[in-house]
């Protein structure tokens, strides 16, 4: 594992963040992508899958993958200095022009505004959505238990995200733009790309097929 300085890549966080650009989103879509990684811990590897999907048919269209050592420890709100170079790489062999992204992670919901999608998003220069499974930064209230509700994610009275239920009486998930589209927008597309499952579908594809490549021996 490499060494760390914390303090150094807080630093690095958040003069990155203030490349962070929230705008309305009104592009036409046709192509997302959705970006996750799994682990190998016996192998100390992980696996990061791009999944490409056509917009409104929802097919895949292509997929890609990358295989890196983990050089860097799990350290909560430092996720990105651990897989960003791995999805990149998977997002980099890419054919298709992507027109919007969905990652694993946080986007601006994040203590110095920096989560790894919006980290992702400010290098890649393409619009980004963070969709978490689990609650980071920022005072929420829990939506009603019907698909398409949603609170907001605040701090400092500012909106940074909001807590999305993507199926009726299930968890929701916590969406936060990463860049290049606003809260609003990344709401309403983690909700357009989420056809049955909690997940969005782009992410929960790039989910599955890491996890399995993973599981046939990397």
């Amino acid at each position: 594992m490499m060494e760390m300085d914390l303090e150094k890549l807080k630093k690095v966080q958040i003069e990155l963040a203030k490349r962070v650009e929230l705008r309305p989103f009104e592009s036409e879509v046709r192509f997302v992508v959705g970006l996750d990684v799994s682990y190998s811990r016996k192998l100390n590897k992980m696996v990061a899958a791009a999944v490409v999907l056509s917009y409104p048919s929802m097919r895949v269209v292509e997929y890609s993958w990358s295989v890196r050592d983990v050089e860097f420890p799990y350290v909560p709100t430092f996720l990105s200095f651990r897989e960003l170079p791995a999805i990149e790489e998977a997002f980099t062999k890419l054919k298709h022009k992507i027109d919007l992204v969905l990652v694993d992670g946080q986007g601006i919901a994040h203590p110095r505004g920096l989560g790894i999608a919006a980290h992702f998003g400010v290098e890649m220069m393409v619009p980004t959505i963070g969709c978490a499974k689990s609650h980071l930064f920022g005072k929420w209230t829990m939506p009603t238990p019907k698909r398409g509700e949603w609170t907001p994610i605040i701090e400092n009275g500012q909106v940074i995200g909001g807590v999305v239920r993507t199926r009726d009486n299930v968890k929701p998930i916590f969406v936060s733009p990463g860049n290049l589209i606003d809260v609003e927008n990344a709401v309403k597309w983690a909700l357009k790309l989420s056809i049955g499952y909690r997940l969005p579908e782009p992410i929960r594809l790039a989910d599955k097929i890491s996890r399995r490549i993973v599981n046939e021996g990397i």
